[in-house]
């Protein structure tokens, strides 16, 4: 790995192994980003899996360009079914039009730190996991151990669904799960669902100076996003609260706005993006929705009474379930053997593991790795918690070996 210069690391005092630093750098150079394949990831970890003799699952995306990938280690009898899931996501984010000062795809070693896209959310996970096949591979398991891999995790968490039907279409039944989010390598057990959601409004576009001949949709949309701006507010003054939240709260935001084609003309066009972060129950989200839904045909009739062609029309691009895992839950019991503290902390971001555990697996969430370094410019994993992990992993492998073998 290339020296740069860069800020100090503070507690230089463990290193990952040289695997996993091997790893991390392959995993690295290869451009996953969401809007791209990530076959190439997949298909590097699967064929390192196979020449281990252990058993892969490729689950391709309808179109075929991504896949989520399963790799299996059986116990010592061969049993593949039930056992321990350590799930990560291949995608990152873009680095378009992010400053950063060295090759985001080459990992890059700075005064200690380790930067590149991913080292932090998630490959540094993945590096640590897939670097420790070769020892569950070799190792009489009590109980098998499961890698899931996903795609689209940073656009809604989209392949989380379709990997957990794709376990039960091949009889894996994972009976706890650790989620490899960058946590700092703490235990975690409650995080916001997310909803995003795209409302696009579709008017009559005619010369600005005859308004009375067009349909105005920044104007209508005006009304959505005011609506919107209200509902926000709500939750803010009047909950439901969870203190164990850094916001204790739901929050909610327009993020994106685009319409209009010209200074002179009445805007035909508009498209809002809204997102919600919610602490609710799945139906309480889902009533959020259906009211912005009603609020949508409310907006709707006001432009109709303009021109009858118009309409407006909402998109639920993605949502994701909270997470809410009880202290005596399988694998927090099972975190508490390996050394993880029981936080009472929940986090803001939403991760694969709400659809995890609404699926019947005991989940958590628990990785190396800072999340407000993610999807940053000059994203960075401090080496020792990368060690830290692989003392977990370790551990995780010590605590499943067959008692006399």
């Amino acid at each position: 790995m290339p020296r740069s210069r860069g800020r100090r690391r503070p507690d230089a005092m463990v290193n990952p192994s040289p695997a996993v630093l091997d790893w991390l750098a392959q995993l690295v150079a290869l451009d996953t980003t969401s809007r791209d394949s990530n076959r190439p990831l997949i298909d590097l970890v699967a064929a390192h899996a196979r020449g281990l003799g252990l058993t892969t699952h490729l689950f391709p995306a309808p179109d075929g360009r991504k896949a989520n990938l399963l790799v299996t280690v059986p116990d010592a009898d061969g049993n593949t079914t039930g056992g321990v899931m350590l799930s990560g996501h291949s995608d990152v984010v873009p680095t378009d039009g992010q400053p950063w000062t060295s090759d985001p795809y080459r990992l890059t070693e700075r005064d200690g730190l380790l930067y590149g896209r991913g080292t932090t959310d998630m490959k540094g996970f993945v590096a640590v996991v897939v670097a420790a096949l070769d020892r569950l591979a070799a190792t009489p398991l009590a109980e098998p151990v499961h890698l899931a891999l996903t795609y689209d995790e940073e656009v809604g968490c989209l392949a989380a669904e379709p990997l957990v039907e794709s376990l039960a279409s091949i009889g894996v039944a994972p009976r706890v799960c650790f989620v490899g989010e960058p946590t700092s390598m703490r235990m975690i057990r409650g995080h916001k669902s997310i909803n995003l959601m795209d409302v696009h409004l579709h008017g009559v576009a005619a010369h600005s100076s005859l308004p009375t001949l067009g349909v105005n949709t920044i104007h209508h949309a005006a009304d959505l996003i005011s609506y919107w701006r209200d509902r926000c507010a709500a939750w803010r003054d009047g909950g439901p609260f969870d203190e164990a939240y850094p916001v204790a709260y739901t929050t909610g935001a327009v993020t994106m706005v685009t319409g209009g084609n010209g200074v002179n003309i009445v805007p035909a066009q508009c498209t809002l993006t809204l997102e919600f972060r919610s602490i609710g129950t799945p139906e309480q989200d889902a009533a959020e929705v259906e009211a912005l839904r009603a609020r949508c045909r409310e907006v709707e009739a006001a432009m109709q009474a303009e021109d009858a062609c118009a309409r407006v029309e909402l998109t639920v691009r993605a949502q994701t379930v909270g997470l809410d895992t009880g202290e005596d839950a399988a694998v927090v019991a099972l975190g508490r053997e390996l050394g993880l503290a029981v936080e009472p902390e929940k986090v803001t971001y939403a991760t694969e593991a709400g659809v995890y555990a609404r699926a019947g697996i005991s989940t958590v969430v628990c990785g190396p790795g800072d999340i407000a370094q993610a999807h940053k410019p000059d994203e960075f994993v401090d080496p020792d918690q990368l060690a830290q992990c692989e003392v977990f992993i370790s551990r995780l492998i010590d605590r499943l070996t067959r008692p006399g073998a």
